[in-house]
């Protein structure tokens, strides 16, 4: 879904419930992962909540890095098919 779009109330339902889900799942991966490898809740509840606040503060960086990605591709692309 894009930015700004409108969804029926059914549809936001669905994609706040995924949303919901990847949180929990990635919470539980890495409280698993942490548990697994020192045998400590406490690491492991730290993890979970680390991981998250990582996540977020990371994505928008890798988001632009693949923008960036992108444009430069585009921009080869152009002027490979541009003649000379």
């Amino acid at each position: 879904m894009e930015t700004g779009a409108q969804c029926p109330y059914d549809g936001c339902m669905v994609i706040a419930a995924k949303s919901a889900s990847q949180v929990v799942l990635h919470m539980a991966v890495a409280f698993a992962v942490m548990y697994a490898v020192t045998g400590s809740l406490a690491f492991g509840g730290l993890a979970a909540v680390i991981e998250p606040v990582v996540n977020v503060v990371l994505l928008p960086l890798h988001e632009r890095a693949w923008l960036h990605i992108r444009r430069r591709l585009a921009a080869r692309r152009k002027r490979q098919l541009t003649p000379a």
